[in-house]
């Protein structure tokens, strides 16, 4: 597979150390996933994850784990050719208090 590949992005937001390490052992736990790309903002740092299933739940641990806003979008990227099903990219927005 493309390691350039993603399926969602994950927007952390004014993220303390505590966060970025939390993240970076939920990928260690799960070899099958990646980060495709890392962008560092005034405000925070994006991360382009390889699957929308897995964003998806670290979103909901990390509002389970620690005080902070959970926002969840999608926008719609293309359709599978084979099975004509809409495919969409995710974006979690995780912003602490």
């Amino acid at each position: 597979m493309d390691p350039n590949y993603y399926e969602g992005i994950l927007q952390l937001r004014n993220p303390s150390e505590e966060v970025i390490n939390f993240v970076r052992n939920q990928f260690k736990k799960n070899q099958k996933v990646w980060i495709a790309k890392q962008e560092k903002l005034k405000t925070g740092t994006d991360l382009y994850i390889s699957s929308n299933k897995f964003l998806l739940s670290l979103g909901k641990k990390l509002k389970n784990s620690f005080n902070g806003e959970l926002k969840t979008s999608r926008k719609l990227h293309s359709r599978n050719r084979v099975t004509s099903k809409n495919i969409y990219r995710v974006t979690v927005l995780f912003r602490l208090d």
